[in-house]
């Protein structure tokens, strides 16, 4: 059965598997946040260093499994495959949405 996410969510993990940087903005609002591994991203800038470095250190791809929609946000679980220990890793991704792109994420 196919999840039906809302478009900013859908393009990031579009994104994240065809290894695209570049069209983040198209996803994230101009001031997002994302919080991944105890550091904290401020703005597409930051943002997109954090996305082009965690590509090219761990070589994954995130595979969506369920998708829950909460008053603040959506929560998907998603298998990630890559070149680190644990791999594959079932993670949290947790988004706040807003204005149509992801105001917030966070991965744990």
């Amino acid at each position: 059965m196919a999840i039906h996410f809302p478009a900013p969510i859908a393009l990031f993990f579009q994104l994240s598997n065809d290894k695209d940087s570049a069209s983040l903005d198209r996803c994230f609002a101009p001031d997002a946040a994302v919080h991944d591994e105890k550091h904290t991203y401020n703005g597409i800038a930051e943002i997109t260093d954090w996305f082009i470095e965690a590509k090219k250190k761990y070589s994954y791809t995130a595979d969506p499994l369920e998708m829950e929609e909460h008053d603040t946000g959506v929560v998907v679980r998603a298998r990630v495959s890559g070149n680190f220990p644990g791999s594959p890793a079932v993670l949290r991704y947790v988004f706040e949405t807003g204005n149509d792109k992801i105001q917030s994420l966070a991965i744990g």
